[in-house]
């Protein structure tokens, strides 16, 4: 399997990609600056520079040949909504047209912890707008015809990995580190199970393919 990782230079992307190497499957890391590529390129994964905010025609090139696409790209805490817009909704939409147009089916979404109405309604005013495109991503995912999955991870940490979640359609909001977010990722891509299905994912007992394998 070859699996593309948009928002590949990111801490969630960056563990991802070496796990899909470590396990002897190919990654294309899709990274927006050049000088990123080194790290990739040493792991062993092909690189590609494309920026989100380019043509869905410019991120289809990014999608050829590959079997599978991961979005983990986000615009960050410290962008304004317009980046917002333009990355977490316009950028996850476009490469689900890109995927399309490249008849690549598998898509998995990285979204935020709760994406529903009341959620955008019960967030700050700083954060509704990351909530609110977040949701209408998932929609426009959903919506696509393609073997999709989306998860929902807890509040990121940068702790380190312990191998085990809790992870249902709703579970109870807690933390995640992101490397055990990228290890769900990885499993999930691994379990046809999976598609078709939304879940959130926070630390908790469970190792994490067991987890994943029982949604």
């Amino acid at each position: 399997m070859k699996t593309l990782i948009v928002g590949a230079n990111g801490k969630i992307g960056k563990h991802l990609v070496r796990k899909i190497v470590e396990n002897g499957q190919e990654a294309r890391a899709m990274i927006r600056k050049e000088e990123q590529a080194s790290y990739f390129e040493d792991l062993g994964a092909e690189t590609v520079v494309v920026d989100l905010e380019d043509s869905v025609e410019s991120i289809q090139k990014a999608v050829e040949g590959v079997d599978a696409v991961v979005f983990t790209a986000g615009s960050g805490p410290n962008t304004g909504k317009d980046k917002t817009i333009l990355i977490d909704l316009d950028g996850a939409v476009k490469t689900v047209e890109a995927a399309r147009a490249a008849n690549v089916e598998r898509f998995v979404l990285v979204s935020s912890f709760d994406t529903s109405r009341e959620a955008i309604v019960e967030a700050p005013s700083s954060f509704s707008p990351y909530v609110a495109a977040k949701r209408y991503a998932d929609v426009a995912l959903r919506n696509s015809g393609l073997s999709y999955t989306i998860v929902h991870p807890g509040i990121l940490t940068n702790d380190d990995a312990t191998g085990k979640v809790s992870a249902a359609e709703k579970v109870q909001r807690g933390e995640v580190p992101r490397e055990d977010v990228a290890e769900v990722l990885y499993q999930t891509l691994q379990t046809s199970s999976t598609i078709g299905k939304a879940f959130q994912v926070v630390s908790g007992d469970t190792p994490v393919k067991e987890a994943v394998e029982s949604l």
